[in-house]
This record gives structure tokens, C-alpha cells and sequence, in this order.
């Protein structure tokens, strides 16, 4: 059985630092592209970041420049590190396994201003 586990979110103030984890299981994760969104209350899920099974990575606009996705295959782990945050980054940030079609169940950050 495939799962994802994220961890690491947390509260902190506007302009720190936080690194979210994804540990998968079940999964061959190192043939997977991996993906970072993240939903507020209410809001659709937006995509956040990504890396193919190949260590390329894409970013969506609003985070270019401030986060950075990458993997550890060897320990089946997707990293978030997030810097630079603002109050727009607060929301709950969820892992997605495009070939196993599957996603962990979020991790809340929460950027104090």
C-alpha cells in the first residue's frame, strides 16, 4: 500500500525559514515524479513545485526564487525547503506521487506577519 507522510510545517514569522518533508512507502518512489501543492481554506489546490523522477525541477511563479524542491531517493523523501515567507504562503501543503496517483495528507504552515 502506497503512502505519503509529510511533516515539518509549523508556525513562523514572515521572512523565515521552513523545510517540509515526504516520506513515501509502498511506492518506487525513485520512478515517480513528485509534485508539492498546497490549499488554504476553501481555495482550490494549487501547484506549488516539481521534480521528475530525473531531479528536473519547475516552480510556480509565485515561489521561483524562494523555494526549492528535491528528492532523496535513496531514502524515499521529497524535501519543500521554503524561504523568504510571507503571510500569502500560509496554507496546508500536500505531496502528490503522479505514478502512484496518490497524496499524503498535509502538512499546515502558518506565516505570522
Amino acid at each position: 500500500q502506497v503512502r505519503l507522510v509529510e511533516s515539518g510545517g509549523g508556525l513562523v514569522q514572515a521572512g523565515g525559514s521552513l523545510r517540509l518533508s515526504c516520506v513515501a512507502s509502498g511506492s518506487v518512489f525513485w520512478l515517480s515524479a513528485m509534485f508539492w501543492y498546497r490549499q488554504g481554506s476553501g481555495n482550490t489546490r494549487e501547484w506549488v513545485a516539481t521534480i521528475d523522477e530525473r531531479g528536473i525541477t519547475t516552480y510556480a511563479q509565485s515561489v521561483k526564487g524562494r523555494f526549492a524542491i528535491s528528492r532523496d531517493n535513496a531514502k524515499n523523501t521529497l524535501y519543500l525547503q521554503m524561504n523568504s515567507l510571507t503571510d500569502g504562503d500560509t496554507d496546508v501543503y500536500y505531496c502528490f506521487d503522479r505514478r502512484e496517483v496518490k497524496w499524503g495528507q498535509g502538512t499546515k504552515v502558518t506565516v505570522s506577519s
